[in-house]
């Protein structure tokens, strides 16, 4: 089914004319833009988190989870690109009612990004760049996993937010990239994307690495000395939230990811 319906987006890429006007309703998908070399042809984008200098004149369509419907339609966009959770599903339907050209984007593996860069390429008439980012974000990955390969892989808990205790699933492109420097996450078998769990199945699992934001977020940890990421010394800030963005950058972040894990005790 996922085959599928990469293929179907591909196929309604190449049989529409190269878009010119584009509005981005993900950070992630603005970073695609710039990374493509096509940041000329953003005309608005959806705000959550801090702009790239290079995008601080596009016009703000809204904030993540609520488009400004009016401004937007003003922009007479000819591609939207979006991702699925970043706006209600009632606004969404109502783009598709409104005949909007609409590139939906919700990559869940690492392979699936790659694959994108080349779709997002094709509908924005940068071909060539996409197909390059495609081909060296794989190549990236491949030496990452091969510098990083370890048997057993450690047993990693994502710690997303704190109170309440939220973590990653299977069906999550961080769950992969955890897998890419020598890791597992132990909730892997959970089908939510950010399922809540309690520190009682925190325990029961047992990690050796657990990631989250700051230290007093992990330092809570401490307090169950039974775990092994506390006998170790395994409670590791991410090193960078590019890792929570599936744009090409996101290759850098993971290498980091994996310098962390890879150096601690």
């Amino acid at each position: 089914m996922r085959l599928l319906w990469v293929v179907a987006l591909l196929l309604v890429s190449l049989s529409a004319s190269a878009a010119q006007r584009v509005v981005s309703l993900a950070p992630s998908l603005s970073e695609i833009m710039l990374e493509l070399d096509a940041g000329d042809r953003l005309v608005g984008m959806l705000d959550g988190g801090e702009r790239p200098p290079a995008l601080a004149g596009v016009q703000s369509v809204g904030r993540y989870g609520q488009v400004e419907m009016e401004t937007l339609l003003s922009l007479r966009p000819d591609l939207v690109l979006l991702w699925p959770d970043s706006i209600p599903r009632g606004q969404r339907q109502q783009l598709q009612q409104l005949g909007v050209r609409l590139l939906v984007v919700e990559p869940s593996r690492l392979e699936q990004l790659a694959e994108q860069f080349a779709l997002i390429g094709r509908a924005v008439d940068r071909a060539e760049q996409g197909a390059q980012l495609a081909e060296r974000f794989r190549h990236g990955l491949a030496q990452l996993r091969q510098q990083y390969a370890r048997k057993p892989p450690l047993r990693v808990f994502y710690q997303v937010w704190h109170r309440p205790l939220y973590t990653l699933g299977g069906p999550q492109i961080i769950s992969e990239a955890i897998t890419v420097c020598g890791g597992v996450n132990v909730f892997a078998d959970l089908q939510l994307p950010a399922p809540q769990v309690s520190v009682e199945a925190v325990l029961a699992r047992d990690p050796e690495v657990i990631l989250g934001g700051s230290g007093a977020e992990l330092d809570s940890w401490k307090a169950w000395p039974q775990l092994s990421a506390v006998r170790s010394g395994r409670l590791l800030a991410v090193p960078d939230k590019g890792l929570e963005r599936p744009s090409f950058q996101m290759l850098g972040a993971i290498g980091k990811l994996c310098e962390v894990m890879a150096a601690a005790p």
